[in-house]
């Protein structure tokens, strides 16, 4: 619960391709990675702000252009990124998480050298 609203937690496109990836691997990495996960998706029900907010001016076309208009980033072991936006009504919360990458692939995704 947030502000009295049932927060939940969808994963969608890349994020599902991602996650199942890493489940089927069986190394420490991927374990540690799969744990903070679901450490942060516990903490995003608790607070659906606790990713750090991404300037509007960064988000990617791509992005826009699904509607998305706020994006939230949160550092993840092993130094993988998880993107996700947030909507809501005034019955609940909606959490969607985007995108589940490694650092090299995220600083591709938002075009940084």
């Amino acid at each position: 619960m947030f502000c009295g609203k049932e927060v939940r937690i969808f994963m969608r496109g890349q994020s599902q391709k991602a996650f199942l990836k890493l489940k089927q691997r069986k190394d420490k990495e991927s374990q540690s990675i799969i744990n903070s996960f679901e450490r942060i998706k516990k903490i995003l029900k608790e607070n659906p702000q606790f990713g750090e907010p991404i300037s509007k001016d960064k988000i990617p076309k791509e992005l826009k252009k699904q509607g998305i208009q706020n994006l939230y980033r949160v550092e993840l072991s092993n130094y993988w990124r998880m993107i996700y936006t947030i909507e809501g009504n005034r019955i609940e919360i909606l959490v969607f998480v985007l995108n589940i990458f490694n650092h090299k692939d995220y600083n591709r995704f938002f075009r940084y050298e």
